[in-house]
């Protein structure tokens, strides 16, 4: 035992045997206070122990460099979305301004390789990417230098890969699309009450980057959450063939507006569409974060991945010697699936009470996204579905992904691989 502890010990024991004397305390008494003491002796070493726990952590993240490559900068909203995450756990981490490094406006190209190598050099323990594109990148840095955690967002190759160095993190993005979409349901019933226009007039359009699974799986899964509340709403999808070009998804959102959509969302980058909405006063659900202070009257509401938990988590895996996952997804439970508050401006009565009821059901399981029975393709229920999720050719590229009456979305690897086209939306063009 350490001095201190028997010290602590030892004052308590006096002080409440010299307590029972005062009071005529009988040998009934005494073994009381001697449990007493005792507890009070273990509530000390537990607290010590427990601060050096905590001092052992710290000085174990003490020694944590991280860096940070990014698409773009805080212009656009993906990227201020990690921007802001990766700020939010630094200072839960209590890291320093020396131990963390951004590096902005980094493309999809070699330039993504040097910049994971210059932040290798430059002593990062660990080095994170947060675009598509800057995958074979990331793995190419991580192969030549072996010490060094490489992890990248939205990644599909991690999990074949075979390098103990390479990760792979997304969450499940399309429960917070699910329930943002149940708010633009809600808004086109209030329209639709209000006399705005009939149910059958009931048209979403959603300004898409590409036509990649993650999109698709987006859009998707934000049309199902609208129809669970205005069955008779559809969409229509204007792809832009960037992730961030805000004359293209300003001009995508007007075709939109202009063939009858009333209310648009988004998976770009941009504050295209918002703007557009805003300027022909249109409601708006947004992506990555809220628009409200640039579009007062028609933001509703945005979802987003909270990137903060999983930053903290590979930093704790690092400084505790643990193994990273290869694919780490998470979601609405976790906090890594988030809703940002509603605009009561613009959304309709009852919206936050229909949300919060639907995330109920998704996190205990009782609903499902992706429920087969909800949606047709071609007119014909989906059965049975073999997604491509391996992308190394040593492995069976095809795995069964419908079971117990859904598609498992996100549970075979971290990045979406729903790409199916369901009946009730339309894709404007295919080029991307």
């Amino acid at each position: 035992m350490k001095l201190r502890k028997f010290l602590a010990l030892a004052l308590t024991a006096t002080t409440v045997l010299s307590m029972s004397a005062l009071t005529g305390c009988s040998s009934g008494s005494s073994d009381s206070t001697t449990a007493a003491a005792t507890e009070a002796a273990k509530a000390e070493e537990t607290k010590e122990e427990g601060a050096e726990e905590t001092a052992a952590e710290t000085a174990a993240a003490a020694d944590i460099k991280i860096g940070f490559i990014f698409l773009h900068d805080e212009n656009s909203t993906y990227d201020k979305n990690f921007i802001d995450a990766a700020n939010a756990a630094k200072e839960a981490l209590g890291l320093t301004d020396d131990q963390v490094i951004f590096k902005t406006n980094i493309p999809e190209s070699s330039e993504c390789y040097e910049a994971a190598a210059d932040l290798a050099d430059r002593g990062c323990n660990i080095v994170f990417a947060d675009s598509f594109g800057h995958e074979q990148y990331m793995a190419q840095a991580a192969e030549e230098f072996p010490e060094v955690q490489f992890c990248h967002a939205t990644g599909t190759t991690a999990h074949t890969a075979g390098l103990d160095n390479f990760h792979n993190a997304f969450a499940s993005i399309y429960e917070g699309r699910y329930l943002a979409g149940i708010a633009a349901g809600m808004k086109l019933n209030e329209m639709i009450a209000d006399g705005q226009f009939t149910e059958d007039e009931a048209k979403i359009g959603y300004v898409g980057a590409y036509t990649y699974a993650e999109v698709i799986s987006g859009y998707t899964s934000f049309y199902l959450g609208a129809r669970s509340v205005c069955p008779s709403a559809t969409m229509e999808v204007q792809f832009t063939g960037s992730w961030y070009d805000e004359t293209a998804e300003k001009e995508a959102a007007n075709t939109l507006i202009s063939r009858g959509c009333k209310l648009i969302s988004q998976h770009a980058d941009s504050m295209g569409a918002p703007t557009a909405c805003e300027s022909a006063g249109v409601p708006n659900v947004s992506y990555n974060g809220s628009t409200v202070s640039a579009c007062p009257n028609t933001f509703i509401v945005s979802s987003k991945i909270d990137w903060a938990p999983y930053f903290e988590y590979i930093v704790n895996c690092v400084a505790n010697g643990e193994a990273i996952a290869a694919d780490w997804c998470k979601g609405l439970e976790e906090g890594s699936v988030v809703l940002s508050e509603l605009n009561d401006k613009a959304a309709a009565e009852g919206t936050a009470d229909a949300i919060a009821e639907a995330e109920k059901k998704l996190i205990s399981g009782e609903l499902h996204v992706f429920d087969t029975s909800v949606f047709t393709v071609d007119g014909a229920a989906v059965e049975s579905y073999m997604a491509d999720v391996d992308t190394d050719p040593a492995y069976t590229p095809d795995t069964e992904v419908v079971s117990d009456g859904y598609f498992h979305e996100s549970e075979m690897r971290s990045a979406p691989y729903f790409d199916l086209r369901i009946d009730g939306i339309t894709t404007l063009n295919e080029m991307f």
